[in-house]
């Protein structure tokens, strides 16, 4: 049985972590049940519910990654935290190659799951046509350029992506408008550096999470056209 360094009590509907959210903590069911879901363009997808028993959390303890779905409690549910110095001992016990076979594995299906994300975004109408962008990150302000956009979010060519699941401000701007729209984002995924030198070039992919109804309307207008 594992060894339990704290309990939690969740009400129905409360979330446990979300999606892109930091942390390792694993988790076990100890009574109620847990749904693990993802949420693609504002509608929620239940990848899998959990009952008594059965663990969660792993993919980011093994794989040192940001959560890859969002979990809540169905009904009132029990969960107990897993002593991380005990998961520690188990996980060094294994040899370092098998270490970092699984390691790649869980790196693997969370990039697997970015693109089926990606697709998912990806189903709007997109416009094929170059547009100036313009974002702040940490250092500095950029300016930018994509040439694929949609309703829904759009392809930022940069040498220096943000990192995925950090939101921005992005100004993008429309021909024949005088002033850039105004949106805020949050990057889906992100490439650089090396991983750009292969079939897709350095960048990230950028979800359009808040935008006035007014700038909806003018982005849906030069799409259609």
């Amino acid at each position: 049985m594992f060894t339990l360094v704290s309990e939690e009590t969740y009400s129905d509907g409360q979330i446990i972590f979300d999606e892109d959210s930091s942390g390792d903590w694993v988790y076990v069911v100890l009574s109620g049940s847990v749904e693990i879901f993802k949420t693609i363009k504002g509608n929620k997808y239940t990848i899998e519910v959990l009952k008594e028993g059965e663990v969660f959390g792993e993919l980011s303890f093994i794989g040192g990654i940001r959560r890859t779905a969002s979990v809540r409690a169905l009904g009132e549910t029990t969960v107990g935290i897993i002593d991380r110095d005990s998961l520690d001992q188990e996980f060094n016990k294994l040899s370092s190659d098998f270490r970092s076979i699984l390691v790649t594995a869980v790196r693997r299906f969370e990039k697997m799951l970015d693109r089926v994300t990606g697709f998912s975004v990806r189903s709007a109408p997109r416009s094929l046509r170059t547009l100036s962008v313009s974002y702040r990150d940490k250092q500095s302000f950029i300016k930018a350029y994509t040439d694929n956009v949609s309703n829904g979010g759009i392809f930022i060519k940069t040498g220096t992506p943000l990192s995925k699941g950090e939101q921005f401000s992005l100004k993008l701007q429309l021909p024949g408008l005088p002033d850039p729209l105004q949106i805020r984002c949050a990057v889906v995924w992100s490439k650089r550096g090396e991983e750009g030198k292969d079939k897709q070039p350095s960048g990230m992919g950028v979800k359009f999470i808040e935008m006035s109804n007014s700038d909806k309307e003018k982005l849906q207008k030069y799409i259609s056209s």
